[in-house]
């Protein structure tokens, strides 16, 4: 029980129990419950500081694993990197080696950008922006490097398609098959000055006579263009075909011819037969290598089916000066 409280009373002269006005009754309450409810607002904010709500710890561990996921992705990404890395260096080797063509330039596949620091927001979250801004970035010049590499490789695919078809249109093969050709060489007659053996005279032997049966097939060297017809009476039935890159073939004394003008053929296409018409003396594929208008020994360009010692062999016997076939 709240204990009384007395005043002297000066015109009574006695004590008397004191009573609280409404004013001071009002003010009272008022200062207790001001307490209270600041005593309760911070109470509330240590509790809310210290003891998270089960709402709050929710969240928090949602940002662990978001966090955590956020770092095995950044180690998944950092995989990439070294796979991506492994593909551009051997691109570049392959560029620099098979193809000739110049290597991506460092400072293009390690540039950045540019610009504005269009992740700086990021910086405001605390926890995980700095986490965040660094993942983006990493990304981006990812995404870019995979475009370079994609036209690096868009481009090394051009070059292996032409190089491709340049392969296979250069003369390189015997216009006879290596198992059809006459295995005596003796009377080869090659690149040179040889006596003709019609007109008794010599004069440049301008390619390469192939002795075979009459009626063996003859093949295109390389993929091209055929034209027939067209080399002269002296090499009696004969085709030529244009392969391009300054390369064309000449084969004469044919028996029959399979290939029309202006046919297009690939190397290996059986093109004719073995014969022996125009100024011949005996069966035989008469075979030429023309390179930008010129004619060049044969011999380069027939070193398919030869051991090194056979191809020594085809060599000494085509260099001997003796008489043509035609």
């Amino acid at each position: 029980m709240r204990k009384a409280k007395y005043v002297f009373n000066d015109k009574t002269l006695q004590y008397e129990r004191h009573k609280l006005t409404y004013k001071q009754i009002a003010y009272r309450f008022i200062s207790q419950f001001s307490a209270i409810l600041v005593t309760g607002i911070l109470f509330y904010f240590l509790i809310a500081k210290f003891i998270p709500s089960p709402k709050e710890k929710a969240l928090a561990q949602e940002l662990k694993n978001a966090q955590y996921q956020l770092q095995g992705l950044s180690q998944e990404y950092d995989k990439l990197v070294v796979g991506l890395n492994e593909i551009h260096k051997k691109d570049n080797d392959v560029h620099r080696l098979i193809f000739g063509a110049n290597p991506i330039d460092d400072g293009v596949w390690e540039g950045g950008t540019g610009g504005h620091d269009k992740y700086a927001y990021l910086e405001t979250y605390s926890s995980t922006g700095a986490l965040i801004k660094n993942t983006m970035e990493k990304v981006d010049k990812l995404k870019r490097q995979m475009e370079i590499q994609e036209k690096s490789l868009s481009e090394m695919y051009n070059l292996a398609y032409k190089r491709e078809k340049k392969l296979s249109s250069i003369p390189s093969i015997k216009p006879v098959r290596s198992d059809k050709l006459k295995k005596q060489i003796e009377m080869l007659s090659g690149f040179g000055i040889r006596l003709h053996p019609v007109h008794k005279v010599k004069k440049l032997h301008k390619g390469i006579d192939f002795t075979a049966p009459e009626g063996t097939p003859i093949q295109a060297t390389g993929d091209g263009r055929v034209s027939v017809g067209t080399a002269g009476r002296g090499y009696g039935n004969n085709v030529t075909i244009d392969h391009g890159y300054g390369y064309k073939t000449l084969y004469a004394h044919m028996k029959t011819i399979s290939v029309k003008p202006g046919e297009i053929v690939k190397k290996g296409q059986t093109i004719g037969t073995v014969g022996s018409t125009g100024t011949s003396t005996a069966p035989h594929c008469h075979y030429e290598v023309h390179k930008n208008g010129a004619a060049v020994n044969p011999l380069d360009y027939v070193l398919d089916g030869l051991s090194p010692a056979e191809y020594k062999e085809l060599v000494e016997k085509a260099s001997q000066e003796n008489q043509s076939w035609d």
